[in-house]
């Protein structure tokens, strides 16, 4: 699997899946969020509704993740992960990285092959830029190194051919490029 962090649009990406840093609604926000539920249009608020009302009907708990369909985005699904708030004391690491880890199991579960990431819980949950971009980068790489991805009988890892961080500024990009580089 190859990973790759770049500054952009996460809405605008061509691949099979955008994971979307959601609220416990499901039901749109703020920041990620919000540019996801604007750019895929009411489509996605109504599948939200659905698995609200068929699934979840206290909210999507944090470190879980489950798809829709990604209506007018470029990609094909939109998976939703609740990141934890640094706000509101959700401080655990293992929480965050169970973001990533859960989104590429559904990923995987869906049968596809890319998939691009927000910074999960950087912005308005307030985790430090720098530590969620370790935390992510190590989440992938475990993925990456078997330890959470499947094999086909010879040992050949499959799914996830390609993992993009979608970044929103270069203070972002900047940090999950350390993280890379490390």
């Amino acid at each position: 699997m190859r990973v790759e962090a770049v500054q952009g649009d996460i809405t605008e990406q061509a691949v099979d899946v955008v994971v979307n840093a959601a609220n416990g609604t499901l039901l749109g926000g703020g920041g990620v969020d919000g540019a996801i539920h604007t750019a895929a249009g009411p489509g996605l608020l109504a599948a939200c509704h659905e698995l609200r009302d068929s699934r979840y009907p206290d909210g999507l708990p944090v470190g879980h993740a489950v798809a829709t369909a990604a209506f007018d985005l470029p990609a094909r699904w939109v998976i939703h992960t609740v990141g934890p708030n640094w706000n509101t004391g959700e401080r655990d690491p293992g929480m965050l990285t169970a973001c990533y880890l859960s989104a590429l199991a559904v990923a995987v579960d869906l049968g596809a092959r890319t998939i691009a990431f927000p910074a999960i819980s950087a912005g308005a949950y307030g985790w430090d830029v720098d530590e969620a971009a370790q935390l992510a980068v190590g989440a992938l790489r475990s993925w990456q190194s078997g330890t959470f991805q499947d094999r086909d009988a010879d040992g050949t890892p499959h799914g996830i051919v390609l993992a993009r961080f979608v970044l929103f500024s270069p203070r972002v990009l900047g940090a999950f490029e350390r993280a890379l580089a490390a």
